[in-house]
Parts: structure tokens; C-alpha cells; sequence
């Protein structure tokens, strides 16, 4: 991957615009930090531009309702079929699913996704992750009250993605960083049951 892309920037700028009101949960950072993360992670780990690009865009869809359509006009079937495999159905029929039956299905398509998909997720998840490590060091385990569900519910979410990531992975240096951040993750959350 070349230093600039035109269409690195034009993903860039569609997440931008897409999430500008949106901040991440908890806090008020704009959300476009989280997806610049993603990227960045991934283009860290070797990965090319589709995939750069599908960390920016992997929440449009989800979060904001940009057509699926629209990510594959403009960035084509590899990038569009990254999003839709990460893409969690949130409603139905105009009602809201429940947490615990969206995150297994998250699980269920992941399993089934594209090894590149299957990336995005894990450089998705190892920045939550670090996110909220961040949070518990700085407000302990008060933290988790900003949260829809407590440290046992999100540990099991992101311990099953990585045994996902692991399994699918395998060796990859993407999969080790996100074994150490759940790892982490299981040390903050007993050290804070300790207190």
C-alpha cells in the first residue's frame, strides 16, 4: 500500500462524515478515532488497502444506515463484503435485539467470515479492548456502568472473537496482540473483583 490513496482518503472522509455526530460509548471522542485505529492497526500488521478500508467503513452500515450499496459503489465487492460480515443487526422489525442473542450471531458470522474479514474484526476488537482498559485504569471498575452489559459478559464476548481470530489466524502477530489484550483485559477485571 502505497504512503497516499486517493481512495484510502475517500473512505476516510465517507467515515468522517458518515459517524460525524456519533462519539464512542462512554466518553466524547468522536467515533472516527475508533475507525482510524482500526485502520491503522491493520496497516500495521501488513495488511493491504481493502481491508485498511474496511476498518474505516466496518460500523456505516451498522451504526449509521449507509447502504451497503453505497460501500460497494464506491470501494467494490472485496471492501463491501468485509462490511456486511461485520455488520451486526441491531433491530428488527423495528424493535431492538438483545444483546446476548446479537453477540452470538456476531460470533455465528464471524466463524463463517473471510479470513481478511476475520482481520478487521480482531483489529476492531484489539482497539475496544485497549479502549477499555484505558478506561477501567483511569476509573476503575466503576467504568463498567457506561456500559450495557458488565466485565463477565464482555469478557466472554472478546474471549470467544479471539479464539475465533486464533483459530482462523492462526500464527498471525494480529491474533497474539489481541490474545495479550484479553489477557489484560481478565487481569483488570479480577484485580478490580479484588478491591
Amino acid at each position: 500500500m502505497e504512503a497516499y490513496s486517493e481512495r484510502y482518503e475517500a473512505a476516510l472522509a465517507m467515515a468522517a462524515r458518515t459517524h460525524r455526530d456519533q462519539t464512542r460509548k462512554a466518553s466524547d471522542v468522536p467515533y472516527i478515532v475508533h475507525l482510524a485505529h482500526v485502520s491503522v492497526i491493520l496497516i500495521r500488521h501488513g495488511f493491504g488497502e481493502d481491508l485498511a478500508v474496511a476498518g474505516l467503513l466496518h460500523d456505516t452500515v451498522e451504526d449509521q444506515d449507509l447502504p451497503l450499496a453505497e460501500v460497494e459503489a464506491a470501494f467494490g465487492p472485496a471492501v463491501a463484503a468485509m462490511v456486511s460480515a461485520l455488520t451486526e443487526r441491531k433491530r428488527e422489525n423495528g424493535v431492538e435485539r438483545s444483546w446476548e442473542t446479537r453477540k452470538r450471531e456476531v460470533l455465528h458470522q464471524l466463524e463463517r467470515a473471510s479470513a481478511d474479514a476475520v482481520a478487521v474484526k480482531a483489529a476492531d476488537t484489539l482497539h475496544t479492548v485497549r479502549s477499555l482498559l484505558a478506561g477501567l485504569a483511569e476509573h476503575g471498575p466503576a467504568h463498567w456502568s457506561r456500559f450495557s452489559r458488565g466485565p463477565d459478559q464482555s469478557l466472554w464476548f472478546y474471549e470467544s472473537v479471539a479464539e475465533i481470530v486464533r483459530e482462523r489466524l492462526a500464527a498471525h502477530p494480529l491474533a497474539d496482540e489481541l490474545d495479550r489484550a484479553v489477557d489484560a483485559l481478565e487481569e483488570a477485571i479480577a484485580a478490580g473483583e479484588d478491591r
